[in-house]
């Protein structure tokens, strides 16, 4: 359920960000055109709109974290939504710029969280970390890491499944597939290929693949 309502909203995002800039050029180019533009395409307008907010309203309640960020995206959308529709219905452009302009501001700290999500976090100091070293532990490295970096929303035992999580205990996955998933990342999971190094991605893969094993 959870996928199809992130997909869902990304698409509404997108047709939402493009209908408000349709309008935007238009209520420079000819108001006349802006108010047949918005008429036509009222319903779907609003069907976008509503898809837009209940989407993303549910995305927020399986969040792992409600964060600052999180709270600051839906002030800017609550913000945004009167001064779009003032803005477009009595033309006044610098009202429907700022709505835009807030649109777009919410997009892009939706991006920068995805991102923060995929910041390497320092492990505890007394793990060895180094895998060519004789007393290397890829497990307890794995475990260390995973602690730090996943359990926020797979949980300690791989099976909280907030954010969209996929349970690690009933996985069926290969350790080729769970690798290539923490590489490049799948739907809200963002890619680790570039905050962790290739031993790292293998350490935590290992570890997830004992889960299965722990109910």
């Amino acid at each position: 359920m959870y996928t199809g309502i992130y997909h869902t909203h990304k698409l509404a995002v997108i047709l939402f960000l493009l209908v408000y800039t349709i309008k935007l050029v238009l209520l420079f180019i000819n108001t006349d055109k802006l108010d047949n533009f918005s008429k036509k395409i009222k319903v779907p307008d609003m069907i976008i709109s509503f898809l837009f907010l209940a989407t993303g309203v549910y995305l927020a309640t399986q969040s792992a974290e409600i964060s600052t960020l999180l709270l600051v995206k839906f002030g800017l959308v609550l913000a945004s939504i009167p001064l779009a529709i003032i803005g477009f219905k009595k033309h006044k452009k610098s009202l429907a710029v700022l709505s835009v302009i807030l649109i777009f501001s919410v997009y892009g700290l939706a991006e920068r969280n995805r991102g923060m999500k995929a910041k390497k976090i320092t492990v505890s100091e007394g793990i060895n970390t180094n895998p060519s070293d004789a007393n290397y532990d890829e497990l307890a490295h794995g475990k260390v890491m995973f602690i730090s970096q996943c359990a926020m929303c797979h949980g300690s035992s791989g099976d909280q499944g907030l954010s969209g999580a996929k349970s690690l205990i009933t996985s069926t996955m290969k350790l080729e597939e769970v690798i290539n998933i923490i590489t490049k990342g799948k739907n809200s999971m963002p890619k680790y290929s570039k905050s962790f190094s290739e031993s790292e991605i293998k350490a935590i893969s290992a570890y997830v693949m004992t889960l299965r094993e722990v109910k």
